[in-house]
């Protein structure tokens, strides 16, 4: 699965950087990447259904196959010799909702297999895994643009899918369990329901999506490195990478986090590190090596907060709604940078591309100290203060009624 996630993070480089030279506004890229939100609020309220109802390894092979598909066909647009922006935007629209939905499968899949005092540590290494792609694959992704053009930055991504299929029909399977959800629009937004009732789980999707919504710098990148550091696609794979990078140390050391009770607080100071590293980087402009290291230091601070925030979600959801909780984890995981990349761009048009990132680190600053405020869970709250599910066991207020 770690070259599927390489050649997906190819595309993390690939299509801003294609939509940025068709256009040299880093505005577009954020509209771009906001284009994304459609197929990804359908990915997240219904994708997950499709977790919770079949069997998960058949959705993850069936999605792997359609989401190397899409890339197939930004192939066929960066062949053209005036490739038009609509079919960019429709084709990573459609990549990004089908991640969801194979997010939503690896996140519901752990718990079937780990006891829950050890899902911090299987959250620890799926981050790890994860990270190596988020290091390699914008890396490669920036010198396969340099060194042989687009074409083959896409055709990377179907070729890294392979094994990935392979491994997934290799899987055992993961029927679901208990009474399959049925049709309706009501059954997805049951797991809304349930965050919203849940006080850990609201708390951190609330805080990821200021810290993201904020703090996510990505759509400046190219502008970055065309126009402040002059460092060409192979320096602005290096700035993927570096977020990756630093993800990838924090992984690796993160024994530590099955001993953390206070999970809420955790995830607090996990954000308030990455809005500051973030506001560092911007003000660090155009010193290229400092600004790696202060996006290195911010890519650990995201893990370590992805890392918990897993934790809680997986420990206090029944495995019926694990799918569904799933795919909206990943819709807030990926809207909120989706919509910080409108934003950053925004402002950076206004602006300029530095204002644009300092700016979004205060105000992910600012966002996480009024919900801490706001929120008592993120100061104090455990595991405990919410009462876990066991798998399969629904709560009373959650138990699915017979079709009618």
């Amino acid at each position: 699965m770690v070259t599927s996630l390489c050649g997906r993070q190819v595309l993390n480089v690939a299509v801003p950087f294609q939509v940025f030279i068709l256009t040299r506004s880093s505005l577009a890229v954020g509209l771009v990447s906001a284009a994304r939100l459609l197929p990804m609020l359908t990915a997240g309220l219904y994708g997950g259904l499709l977790v919770d109802r079949y069997d998960r390894r058949q959705v993850m092979f069936f999605n792997k196959v359609a989401s190397a598909g899409s890339s197939v066909g930004l192939v066929g647009v960066a062949l053209l010799h005036h490739p038009p922006l609509v079919p960019i935007v429709v084709l990573a629209a459609l990549g990004a909702g089908l991640g969801n939905i194979e997010s939503a499968c690896k996140m519901s899949i752990p718990p079937r297999l780990f006891p829950s005092q050890r899902l911090a540590a299987a959250s620890s290494l799926q981050q790890f895994t994860t990270q190596v792609g988020v290091v390699v694959g914008p890396a490669v992704g920036g010198l396969v643009i340099g060194l042989f053009g687009l074409p083959w930055a896409y055709s990377l991504d179907v070729i890294l899918a392979l094994p990935a299929l392979a491994a997934i029909a290799a899987m055992p399977s993961f029927p679901a369990q208990g009474s399959s959800p049925q049709w309706s629009l009501r059954v997805p937004l049951q797991a809304v329901g349930f965050a919203a009732r849940t006080p850990l789980v609201k708390a951190s999707f609330l805080i990821d999506i200021v810290a993201m919504l904020f703090g996510a710098p990505t759509a400046l990148f190219p502008a970055m490195a065309v126009m402040v550091y002059h460092v060409g696609p192979a320096g602005l794979g290096l700035l993927y990478s570096a977020i990756g990078l630093g993800g990838l140390l924090g992984s690796v050391l993160t024994g530590w986090v099955s001993g953390v009770e206070r999970r809420g607080l955790a995830v607090t100071v996990s954000v308030l590190c990455w809005g500051a590293a973030i506001t560092g980087f911007g003000l660090a402009a155009p010193l290229f090596a400092v600004g790696l290291l202060l996006l290195a230091l911010a890519g650990a601070a995201d893990v370590i907060s992805a890392i918990f925030r897993t934790t809680i979600i997986q420990t206090l959801t029944p495995d019926h709604l694990r799918g569904r909780i799933g795919s909206l984890n990943s819709l807030v995981v990926v809207s909120g940078p989706s919509l910080g990349d409108l934003e950053s761009g925004g402002v950076a048009t206004l602006t300029s591309p530095v204002i644009a990132v300092v700016f979004g680190g205060l105000a992910c600053l600012a966002g996480a100290l009024l919900l801490v405020a706001a929120i008592p869970e993120l100061r104090s709250g455990r595991l405990s203060d919410d009462r876990p599910s066991g798998a399969g066991q629904a709560p009373p207020e959650l138990e699915l009624e017979p079709p009618a």
